[in-house]
């Protein structure tokens, strides 16, 4: 009897042992899985225009605590966290300014990329201010550069990323389309004019996708997470034109990029 008691008492001490062993590896695993290092690249929509709250620091580039990859940080507490997204960023201002903090330790990047270079700007100055003719003459403009240039200059980001950081996981995000068709807009762009911007912006998410897959990387399509919240939807999670703030319209409020991008790289970061 004392014998078998000996014997249970050891084999508790041993599965004690056992128990805190592995409990201590799940903690180590768990934290492990939480030392990553964050790189947040891209254009405005990136940076957090239109969201507010933007860092003094940021300057120009209008880097906002509301932006996606901020939010993302603050919930997941990365090891490292690096925001070089930058308002009017080309892939050009990428490849030449934004790409420093990357390295062999870097585990993931987001990216927002390729609107500025199909001329997102003009296109929407030209629909408001010119003819239908004339908005749908460039809509189909920046198609056609979406078709031959873009991506040769998407592969040029994507490979450079891949080179000074082999090992992330890279999430590439789209752009939302811009308008609830049928809705409660009156004044301002016609119908097909607001058909023809948001099938560009399918065209370009198309584009984009595509690159994004031969490079290995995930695509975040936020079309879906935009859905019932467009402009002229009522319950908009973008800007319209706005003439005392130009810079900001046509850009997620910071509802948008809470309820709109944050879940999107969330579910693939």
């Amino acid at each position: 009897m004392k014998l078998s008691r000996i014997a249970a008492f050891s084999s508790s001490l041993l599965l004690g042992a056992v128990l805190a062993l592995t409990g201590a590896g799940q903690a180590q695993a768990s934290d492990s899985a939480l030392a990553l290092d964050y790189v947040a690249l891209g254009d405005s929509y990136s940076s957090g225009v239109g969201a507010g709250s933007y860092d003094s620091a940021s300057g120009s580039c209008k880097r906002s605590t509301k932006a996606y990859p901020k939010l993302w940080a603050a919930a997941h507490s990365p090891s490292s966290f690096a925001f070089t997204a930058c308002s009017g960023a080309r892939t050009g201002d990428v490849l030449a300014g934004q790409l420093g903090p990357l390295s062999s330790a870097t585990d993931l990047v987001s990216i927002t990329i390729g609107g500025n270079d199909a001329g997102f700007s003009d296109v929407m100055t030209t629909c408001v201010l010119q003819s239908e003719s004339s908005c749908i003459n460039r809509i189909n403009q920046a198609k056609a550069y979406v078709d031959t240039t873009l991506p040769g200059k998407l592969d040029s980001v994507y490979s450079a990323v891949s080179s000074k950081a082999p090992a992330a996981r890279v999430v590439v995000l789209g752009y939302p389309r811009f308008y609830k068709l049928g809705g409660s807009c009156i004044a301002g762009l016609s119908e097909n004019e607001r058909a023809a911007i948001n099938g560009a912006a399918d065209y370009l998410n198309a584009a984009t996708a595509k690159r994004a897959a031969d490079h290995g990387y995930s695509f975040g399509d936020v079309t879906p997470a935009f859905s019932g919240h467009e402009i002229c939807s009522g319950s908009a999670w973008l800007h319209s034109l706005n003439w005392l703030n130009i810079g900001e319209s046509y850009h997620p409020t910071a509802s948008g990029q809470s309820g709109g991008y944050l879940p999107v790289f969330s579910s693939r970061a």
